[in-house]
């Protein structure tokens, strides 16, 4: 069994920081891709950036030049540090990672951490 746990969400301020981190454990062989997304109410969930085992990221639009993704292989974790936060950004963040394990190849998501960006 994989779970995926994360950390880090919480309020902040236009303009301010946050770095959310998701750890994998369990009995993982091996992670190919780890992707951060979110969902704002009333919105479908969106990706925001993914990082491949070979180090690759891709971002979307409106992550560019204030999100950065990145990853520990050897703890099993990964990273999306937020900067410059709008208020747009506030949504429940979400980690996703594909891997295998005892199952074989499958994708599993975290439980979510709400991101708020308000005055």
């Amino acid at each position: 069994q994989v779970q995926l746990v994360e950390s880090g969400g919480g309020s902040v301020q236009p303009g301010g920081s946050l770095r959310l981190s998701c750890v994998a454990s369990g009995s993982i062989f091996g992670i190919y891709t780890m992707g951060w997304y979110r969902q704002a109410p009333g919105k479908q969930r969106e990706l925001v950036a993914a990082i491949t085992s070979g180090g690759g990221t891709n971002y979307a639009d409106s992550a560019k030049g204030r999100f950065t993704i990145s990853r520990d292989g050897a703890k099993n974790t990964f990273y999306l540090q937020m900067n410059s936060l709008k208020p747009e950004d506030t949504a429940v963040y979400y980690c996703n990672t594909n891997l295998r394990g005892s199952g074989g190849l499958m994708t599993y998501w975290g439980q979510g951490t709400q991101v708020t960006v308000s005055s």
